[in-house]
């Protein structure tokens, strides 16, 4: 039954990013793994629950990422780098049309919108810590490690929107610069100690 509801909510993620989530139907996510509508109607009841729990899915797999990433074994400015990189839209995160259909979904419906909020909650609060944490072992300065996890957000979602929805608009390796850029400031480093950090 679990692996069932893994294998439709996963399926539906794949179509939501296909299709966007006012295009996808319940018989496109049946029709991807050859079940039939009954099938992911029993396990969710309506497309609107559906969307909402594979919305929930992708966000715990990507929070589940970043706190692997922000659990490893090293310095937490190496950890931030690290975690920036990867959710930046030029690093190894995926679905950012996933979650830029979600943003817009969000604003009509109340369930979606409490996962995109949760979301964007326990990234910044994830975020915050390690930089608290870097600022306790004195690897940098920041007097405000909730308004820079803040910025820092809102940075890479627009960027993301920029990168996925207006190709051409930014180059990634601008953009990235730009992220790196952002980091050293808030950090109070020089972007080269920021660069060297990865190393």
């Amino acid at each position: 039954m679990a692996e069932r509801r893994e294998e439709l909510l996963r399926a539906a993620v794949e179509q939501i990013e296909a299709r966007g989530v006012a295009a996808v139907r319940i018989a496109d996510v049946a029709s991807a793994l050859g079940v039939s509508n009954a099938l992911v109607l029993y396990h969710f009841a309506t497309k609107e629950k559906l969307v909402a729990a594979a919305f929930t899915h992708a966000a715990e797999g990507d929070l589940g990422r970043l706190s692997r990433i922000l659990g490893r074994r090293t310095t937490a400015l190496r950890r931030l780098r690290a975690a920036v990189r990867w959710y930046a839209p030029t690093g190894q995160a995926k679905g950012w049309r996933l979650w830029i259909e979600g943003w817009a979904v969000s604003l009509r419906e109340p369930a979606l919108q409490e996962v995109t909020r949760d979301l964007d909650r326990r990234w910044k609060a994830a975020i915050t810590e390690v930089i608290a944490e870097g600022v306790a072992a004195d690897e940098f300065h920041c007097p405000d490690p909730t308004g820079t996890a803040l910025r820092l957000t809102a940075l890479l979602d627009g960027l993301a929107v920029q990168l996925t929805s207006y190709p051409g608009a930014v180059s990634r390796a601008r953009a990235q610069e730009w992220v790196d850029e952002t980091l050293a400031r808030e950090l109070g480093l020089e972007r080269e100690a920021l660069t060297a950090s990865a190393r």
